[in-house]
């Protein structure tokens, strides 16, 4: 299975699993995935597992301030790899292939891959 790390914002650190179905995430309280950012629509954007291609993508559901994958706004169903980072709104969200028991395991798992984005920075 698959999931979400939040990365940046309020919630910065928290997780969710994703399963094999289709998540819808945004602003509005009674999705199971709530972003706490003004930037972000009711119903911003929904991951989509497809159990043909055994892959996960990501669609934007007409939101105002649009979808970025690894910095590029998607404006169809886009296909998501490992450690994926998306950002919407003012939020940057880390999508994993794996599955964690623990937060403890997907903060290692974030800080792990933060690293390897971390530009270096020259004399």
């Amino acid at each position: 299975m698959a999931s979400l790390i939040i990365m940046t914002g309020n919630q910065e650190g928290e997780y969710y699993s994703l399963g094999k179905r289709t998540n819808v995430i945004g602003r509005d309280e009674a999705l199971p995935i709530q972003i706490l950012d003004n930037r972000v629509s009711r119903k911003h954007m929904k991951i989509h597992y497809d159990p043909e291609q055994d892959g996960y993508s990501a669609v934007d559901l007409n939101s105002k301030h649009g979808v970025f994958i690894n910095g590029e706004k998607i404006s169809e169903e886009t296909k998501l790899g490992n450690d994926a980072i998306i950002t919407i709104g003012s939020t940057s969200l880390m999508f994993t292939l794996e599955d964690f028991d623990h937060k403890k395991d997907a903060a290692l798992h974030y800080k792990k891959v933060g690293e390897k984005l971390r530009a270096t920075i020259p004399d």
